[in-house]
């Protein structure tokens, strides 16, 4: 059996590892859709190098903790004394 069609690869990006476990083939349908989200830093590496690296990073909105719109900003201007 030839090492690309063996489920051994993973897909890396600029977040993390993006997905393993897959075949080659699988790996690079993976890569052009992500190219099409705009997602950089994209390689196919053995499942056993990327299980050495940090998983991939979740990005979640910032909110603040009321759930209301954050405060306004303060004015940079200096008042006449």
């Amino acid at each position: 059996m030839s090492e690309l069609k063996e489920r051994r690869w993973a897909v890396l990006s600029e977040r993390g590892c993006e997905k393993a476990g897959l075949n080659y083939e699988e790996a690079t349908g993976l890569i052009k859709r992500l190219r099409g989200d705009s997602i950089h830093g994209l390689c196919v590496i053995t499942d056993e190098a990327a299980s050495r690296l940090t998983p991939l990073k979740k990005t979640k909105k910032k909110s603040s903790p009321t759930g209301d719109d954050p405060k306004p900003r303060r004015s940079s201007k200096k008042s006449a004394a």
